[in-house]
């Protein structure tokens, strides 16, 4: 695809990538004409069996999987997008988080990442080229304490662990980025917000507010859309940004108050 990005003859695995922005960045990435492979627990029937492996990331038998797979199916990869990420907390605040919230959580937002990358980036830090994009989240910096501790603690994590990462592999020519959604408006998100607006005696636009106010406020009226951080992330993983690593992006419509 010709234009002002292209990702043309580019190798990709996108973790997470059947659902939400995963599923936008896999569309994205082969409109531009990238070869993507993606991975989840479960195989969807959309998916080629070449093009997709089933595995369980928040294990390391699971991590191991994926990257030999890569390997041998792709011979490796020019672009590493991590979007697996997500919570099953329960509310009430630090107390209620047991041993197990805490590994479970830390299993599937750090992990994850840490692992593909111990796998793959040095084939790409040996050819010296490659991208790597960590998908961390805006509430490392805004986190509710009522229910997401755990998740803002291990997205944060992710990020000094992603920033420690690029410091040792730009050298080698290989990028290292950070995309930091607020509120996705995702399927699940929509669901969310129908059952909140039910509950409320509202309607959608009732349930959304809700949603906004709770976290402080979107200054841009409206949640992200699963297609607005695909586009971030593809515009990073391009040559249109070569000289971009080490850095986060935030994606939240101004929901973070703080320069």
């Amino acid at each position: 695809m010709s234009g002002f990005l292209s990702l043309a003859g580019k190798r990709a695995l996108v973790t997470g990538g059947t659902k939400g922005a995963g599923a936008a960045t896999v569309a994205l990435f082969r409109d531009l004409g990238a070869q993507v492979m993606t991975t989840a627990r479960s195989n969807p029937a959309a998916e080629s069996d070449h093009l997709f492996v089933a595995a369980d990331l928040t294990t390391q038998d699971g991590a191991s999987t994926v990257a030999d797979a890569v390997l041998e199916r792709l011979g490796g990869v020019d672009i590493l997008v991590h979007m697996l990420g997500g919570s099953a907390a329960p509310a009430g605040g630090f107390s209620a988080l047991s041993e197990a919230v805490w590994q479970t959580e830390l299993a599937l937002n750090l992990l994850p990442a840490v692992r593909l990358d111990r796998h793959l980036v040095p084939e790409m830090a040996g050819r010296g080229e490659g991208v790597v994009v960590h998908v961390t989240s805006i509430q490392r910096l805004l986190p509710l304490p009522e229910s997401t501790t755990a998740y803002a603690a291990a997205k944060a994590a992710l990020s000094a662990y992603s920033k420690a990462l690029s410091k040792e592999i730009s050298p080698k020519g290989v990028r290292v980025v950070r995309v930091s959604p607020g509120w996705i408006e995702t399927e699940a998100a929509t669901r969310f917000v129908e059952r909140l607006a039910e509950e409320a005696g509202t309607d959608y636009e009732g349930g959304r507010k809700i949603v906004m106010d709770g976290l402080g406020g979107i200054p841009l009226g409206r949640p992200a859309k699963p297609e607005d951080v695909a586009n971030l992330i593809a515009f990073l993983a391009s040559d249109r940004a070569a000289s971009i690593t080490g850095t986060e992006h935030l994606i939240d419509g101004g929901t973070v108050p703080t320069v």
